[in-house]
């Protein structure tokens, strides 16, 4: 979710598109909120692993 962020975000300020910059950062910070939950052993959605 990450990665798609930033590929969105990047797309965006190359391409001037407003909404894809906001989506991207949206994206990253949902991604990164996630993985720092993930990684301190706290179950994420109802569920302590992501297959």
């Amino acid at each position: 979710m990450i990665v798609l962020g930033l590929i969105l975000f990047i797309i965006g300020l190359v391409a001037k598109i407003a909404i894809l910059e906001t989506i991207g950062i949206i994206l990253v910070v949902v991604g990164a909120v996630l993985a720092l939950l993930g990684s301190t052993g706290r179950a994420v959605g109802g569920r302590s692993h992501w297959f």
